[in-house]
């Protein structure tokens, strides 16, 4: 190689590694700077509202506002004017933590708290919240999670207010993942192209196709194992759909495709493969497997009297084409209401 080869070789090293060095550097200040912004704006927030309310001010709330705005704006920019202010005022009054705050904005910037604000639903902000913190998502990926009704669609938001609570402070806390927060119901395979027939293996194979897709369906966290695992128990051969590993979950999970309605006899099937999962594949340190039984339609009252759960069975649908929003939100939201009154009549006989 030549002197002149050799110092473009060099000069080409260089330059590539000192465009590193500053791009990780503007990313440095980047954060630095919205971590600041976020909490700058959560203290003006609480300022403005605690002087409102505190002072007895609020039939001029408005005015004070306005005037405040103006003349912050003139001064600092648009950023601060009235309308921005009363974002900060409603950041402030969403999430009145300070801790919590200054938790949450090492991972979500200003734009991420924006689209947060408007949820009314304390519960449903904080699982948006603290999902965002624990799995990374973009402003982007948070706004496409809220709009496909992510929360409506998680197990969580079917359980009682103390029990959801109690889950969502151990994920603030300790990040601590459960199965309410990561299955849902149902699941949304628009991607898969199935029309209204199809076979079992003709749903496994577009899965399989899309796995990409399917992966961020299933949300953060599934890696992919295998299809058809073979599992031998005495001289029979069962083949078991779907196989995947869940890292927050720290285990095996098994999915069986069910083309019709949910039967009771899947119940035994799903444990048997659960109980040879535990016994020939869970790793030291992996908490047992669970099952996720994918229907085209759910039996409530068989799968309520079979108590799914206590072997860590999740039964779910699917829709293989998107509903209106409306028509979805309509679902969820009678699932979610007869849901939690079962689980609170079931409470109420215990006690």
């Amino acid at each position: 190689m030549s002197k002149k080869d050799e110092l473009i070789e060099l000069s080409d090293n260089l330059l590539s590694e000192l465009r590193g060095m500053i791009a990780s550097a503007r990313k440095q200040v980047a954060q630095v700077t919205n971590t600041a912004l976020v909490m700058l704006y959560w203290q003006i927030g609480r300022r403005i509202h605690h002087e409102i309310l505190n002072e007895k001010r609020a039939e001029y709330g408005r005015q004070i506002v306005a005037s405040l705005g103006r003349q912050l704006a003139s001064e600092f920019g648009v950023g601060f004017g009235e309308k921005n202010l009363r974002r900060m005022i409603q950041f402030a009054v969403a999430f009145h933590d300070e801790k919590t705050v200054a938790a949450l904005q090492r991972q979500l910037s200003w734009t991420h708290f924006k689209a947060l604000i408007p949820i009314k639903d304390p519960l449903k902000r904080d699982f948006y919240a603290e999902m965002c913190r624990v799995e990374r998502w973009s402003s982007r990926t948070l706004l496409r999670k809220m709009d496909s009704m992510l929360y409506e669609r998680t197990a969580i938001s079917k359980k009682p207010e103390d029990i959801a609570r109690n889950e969502l402070a151990a994920l603030r806390s300790e990040d601590q993942l459960t199965p309410n927060l990561v299955f849902r119901d149902p699941y949304i395979l628009d991607f898969l192209g199935l029309k209204d027939r199809f076979l079992e293996k003709d749903f496994e194979e577009a899965i399989l196709r899309e796995i990409e897709t399917f992966l961020l369906e299933l949300g953060n966290g599934f890696a992919f194992l295998g299809r058809q695992t073979r599992i031998m128990i005495d001289s029979d051969d069962f083949y078991l759909d779907l196989l995947f590993y869940h890292r927050g979950l720290k285990r095996l999970i098994a999915i069986e495709l069910k083309l019709g309605d949910f039967k009771a006899e899947y119940k035994g099937q799903m444990e048997l493969y659960l109980r040879w999962l535990a016994k020939n594949e869970q790793q030291p340190g992996e908490k047992p497997p669970l099952g996720l039984i994918l229907c085209a339609g759910k039996k409530e009252e068989q799968i309520e009297l079979l108590e799914l759960g206590k072997s860590g069975i999740h039964v779910a649908e699917y829709l293989t084409a998107l509903p209106s929003r409306d028509l979805l939100q309509q679902k969820l939201h009678t699932a979610i209401e007869i849901s939690r009154a079962r689980l609170e009549s079931h409470k109420g006989k215990q006690s």
